[in-house]
């Protein structure tokens, strides 16, 4: 079993050693758990974010698996509890908190007062424009990464990094939804989480 202070040495070396330090002590929050939440997990783990806050309600169902970070054993189990069991495979010391809940207008300060940055990784228009909201105008200290325009296949450079405020930041082509789209494909998910994914790193590396 590789020990903490080995894997922590394995990061710097890719990471540098104040870098990796830097990584160790930040807070994500990763609000949706699906195409998008799934795969920020994944690369922010892999850096070793030193704790990451999972959220979601829902329970892996058949037709995540075209682009969601789930096996085909974990069909049925609550999201947030089967990404942790991912994760704890490649990246056992970080700490993993989980909660399966829906986000709501009244939970979200109390769930997300903690976090540093919070990734907002929802399907739906209404839920992302709420969570946006709430976290803009209830947690000032905190730095909102959304995601918006990811459906589709192709067009790979239309997917970019925008930054709306000081901290309120959108990756993705803005426009494409499934409904413009009619299809969703893993690649082009991956690449809009990898965005929000390497803005957190450039964020928390850059003491911003």
């Amino acid at each position: 079993m590789v020990t903490e202070k080995e894997l922590f040495e394995a990061l710097a070396s890719r990471h540098t050693i104040e870098g990796q330090k830097k990584i160790s002590r930040a807070s994500v929050a990763i609000c949706g758990l699906g195409g998008l939440g799934s795969n920020v997990a994944i690369h922010l783990a892999r850096c070793g974010v030193g704790r990451l806050h999972l959220l979601d309600f829902d329970r892996v169902d058949l037709p995540n698996i075209n682009r969601q970070q789930y096996r085909l054993d974990q069909i049925g189990t609550p999201k947030a509890e089967a990404l942790r069991d991912e994760l704890r495979d490649f990246a056992p010391y970080i700490n993993i908190v989980t909660d399966q809940v829906k986000l709501t207008p009244e939970n979200i300060p109390e769930l997300l007062k903690d976090d540093e940055y919070i990734v907002e990784a929802f399907d739906k228009a209404d839920q992302k424009a709420m969570l946006c909201n709430v976290v803009l105008e209830e947690l000032p200290e905190a730095v909102l990464i959304a995601g918006s325009g990811m459906a589709g296949y192709g067009k790979s450079n239309e997917i970019q990094t925008r930054r709306v405020s000081s901290r309120f930041y959108i990756c993705g082509d803005g426009e494409t939804g499934l409904e413009q789209a009619g299809t969703l494909f893993s690649p082009r998910v991956a690449i809009c989480a990898a965005h929000q994914a390497n803005l957190v790193i450039q964020l928390i590396m850059d003491g911003e």
